[in-house]
């Protein structure tokens, strides 16, 4: 996409975390146990877990459409197992082996535990505002089913 620009092609670039929705993904495998009162801190616990909201990754994306002036790199983005579990009123006691994971998850499993410490520094200096910000708010939002 990059090499658009040398043609004097606006060029903006979406790194995204993992989308928290309402159906799918990774909060759709992580609820099971939380609701059971069996989650806890994903492999060592240490690790950043960047996430975004679906309603913020969309109104970003339209953002970014609407306004020519951003360009470059935009990184779409806690304690998330304490957040999550306290969002079901449910303990977070038993932690999850980084091997459990990749046996459960696979290559998803590398979102969990890699840790990225993602700031959205472009997107809010372009004056982007998050629906979503914190991940208390986010969680709560969607639908909790059982």
């Amino acid at each position: 996409a990059e090499r658009a620009r040398q043609w004097g092609v606006r060029v903006a670039l979406l790194r995204t975390a993992p989308v928290l929705a309402p159906q799918g993904g990774m909060l759709a495998r992580l609820l099971p146990p939380f609701r059971l009162g069996l989650g806890g801190r994903l492999g060592s616990g240490q690790q950043w877990m960047p996430w975004i909201h679906l309603e913020d990754q969309v109104a970003l994306i339209d953002y970014l459409l609407q306004h020519q002036d951003a360009s470059g790199p935009s990184r779409l983005r806690t304690d998330f197992t304490r957040t999550l579990a306290r969002t079901l009123h449910r303990p977070a006691l038993l932690p999850a082996p980084a091997w459990a994971l990749r046996l459960a998850l696979g290559e998803m499993s590398v979102l969990l535990l890699g840790g990225q410490r993602l700031v959205p520094q472009r997107a809010q200096a372009a004056g982007f505002v998050w629906h979503y910000p914190e991940l208390s708010g986010a969680l709560a939002q969607l639908p909790q089913k059982k």
